[in-house]
């Protein structure tokens, strides 16, 4: 059986451990496109992961130079949707946007066999439930540190809310969303309960600017100095989180801030591309633009092609 604890921190819409002078983000941008540092003067990680994919990327990583230009070249082939040539803005924010569905795809579908446990193609929340806390309901533990009956409660609210036809029975677009619920409009709300449940102690229905910068950062004693962040996130607050400036930030300033509108982090990512590559500046690219500038989009660290060469028919 699959142990709560390590179900949690799956579903759990910010995951990770922090160290004590580390910011934790809330922020939802969709599938991140990469968790990994955007800064090209080390390396184009990022561009990798963002651009073929994260699971994908890991392949291409132990390619040698001649066979990821050659997979490269049938990915160009693909993403010039409209075929004259030329791969545009457009053209690329689309491939990008499916490397991100493909990644929560893959992901929905690995944990789906752990569920299905009679293999017909649904999951129940029955299964799911006996599945993620099995143990827990055979030997419920009342000194345990973790309080699972708040979480199964929790899980179902989820469930129900992903589960659009209310039979408590989940497709795989309904445990997709139940999985991945940031990426789902009609989720965003449940995002937001959950997010502002773990965030408001004093349980007044807000979360204050006390317990917005606790969320981020915990000082190990008392006098520890703030990091620089800190006082920029003081001042986020102020002027941009709590809207009304009423020293609190309600559901709908947590909506604006845990899913902002103002910024598409795939249509940066096109721009980005587009503008590193773009050789002759005409807002286009050619493939030879794009191969000339492989290590951008795929780069090469390895020449050892073991499995990865035969992993995928398409290449």
């Amino acid at each position: 059986m699959i142990r709560p604890l390590l179900m949690c921190f799956v579903l759990c819409v910010v995951s990770g451990s922090s160290k004590p002078t580390e910011k934790k983000s809330r922020v939802h941008e969709e599938e991140p496109l990469s968790h990994l540092e955007h800064d090209d003067h080390k390396n184009y990680d990022y561009d990798h992961e963002a651009f073929l994919g994260q699971d994908e990327a890991k392949t291409f990583d132990q390619l040698p130079p001649e066979e990821s230009k050659r997979r490269l070249g049938i990915i160009v082939d693909k993403i010039d949707t409209n075929k004259d040539g030329f791969i545009s803005e457009d053209e690329l924010k689309n491939w990008i946007k499916l490397a991100q569905k493909r990644h929560v795809l893959d992901s929905m579908e690995h944990q789906w066999k752990d569920f299905d446990m009679n293999d017909d193609g649904l999951i129940s929340w029955d299964e799911y439930k006996n599945v993620t806390y099995g143990s827990y309901l055979e030997d419920p533990k009342t000194d345990t540190e973790y309080n699972y009956t708040h979480m199964m409660a929790r899980d179902e609210r989820r469930f129900k809310v992903a589960d659009r036809n209310g039979d408590m029975i989940a497709d795989k677009q309904e445990f997709t969303a139940f999985l991945h619920p940031e990426d789902h409009d009609h989720m965003k709300d449940i995002v937001v309960q959950e997010t502002m449940e773990d965030i408001d102690k004093n349980g007044d229905g807000f979360i204050d600017l006390k317990e917005y910068i606790g969320d981020m950062y915990a000082a190990v004693k008392e006098d520890d100095e703030d990091p620089e962040w800190v006082a920029t996130e003081r001042q986020q607050f102020s002027e941009f989180r709590d809207k009304n400036k009423d020293g609190k930030m309600d559901k709908e300033e947590t909506l604006d801030w845990i899913f902002p509108s103002d910024y598409d982090h795939t249509e940066a990512e096109a721009k980005h591309l587009l503008h590193e590559s773009d050789a002759n500046q005409d807002g286009k690219l050619t493939k030879d633009e794009i191969l000339n500038n492989y290590d951008i989009f795929v780069g090469s660290q390895v020449t050892d092609f073991g499995e990865a060469l035969l992993r995928h028919d398409e290449f």
